[in-house]
């Protein structure tokens, strides 16, 4: 019993710190016609240039490492927005009430304040833009926690996470 208990554990908490990745795509595409990419020259990735860096450093990588070539003249463009928004952890909260009543008539005051402080996220879109047709054809949207001490070298693993789990679905099948 005391394993399972253990096991509960530690699959949650591994759970909350990993991303959460949604995926489309023109089901109408042969992706096996795509060998060479790019970056769009005008792409405002809403990251700062070392971040930039880090995680276009990480997607050649990835994307090498896919069998794609980078190239002047590509196959496809890719665009990448990102973005940080804090959110409120929700069903956290401690509630303090107060109630009385006397001769049958009762009334109460409750408040709910919540425990723990708002969370950041980081939300990192990739578009793959064919550069023949100027058509959208796979889209990634991922959500992943977001700390903003990380030291670069933990910026470097979180954000070659990131592009692992986003690209583990690509190409389409």
């Amino acid at each position: 019993m005391r394993i399972l208990f253990f096991s509960v554990v530690i699959l949650v908490l591994t759970s909350c710190g990993s991303a959460r990745v949604n995926y489309d795509y023109d089901d109408q595409t042969d992706f096996t016609s795509y060998a060479t990419y790019n970056y769009f020259g005008d792409m405002e990735t809403g990251l700062s240039k070392l971040d930039e860096k880090r995680l276009m450093d990480a997607m050649d990588a990835t994307l090498g490492e896919k069998g794609f070539m980078f190239a002047e003249e590509p196959d496809m463009f890719i665009n990448i927005k990102s973005s940080v928004f804090r959110e409120q952890t929700g069903g956290s909260n401690v509630g303090v009430g107060l109630g009385g009543g006397n001769g049958g008539i009762g009334g109460g005051v409750s408040i709910g304040i919540p425990v723990g402080g708002p969370k950041m996220t980081r939300e990192l879109k990739i578009d793959f833009v064919d550069s023949n047709k100027d058509m959208l054809i796979w889209q990634a949207v991922s959500e992943s926690p977001f700390r903003e001490g990380d030291t670069p070298q933990e910026k470097s693993e979180k954000l070659q996470a990131v592009v692992d789990k986003i690209f583990s679905k690509y190409p389409p099948e």
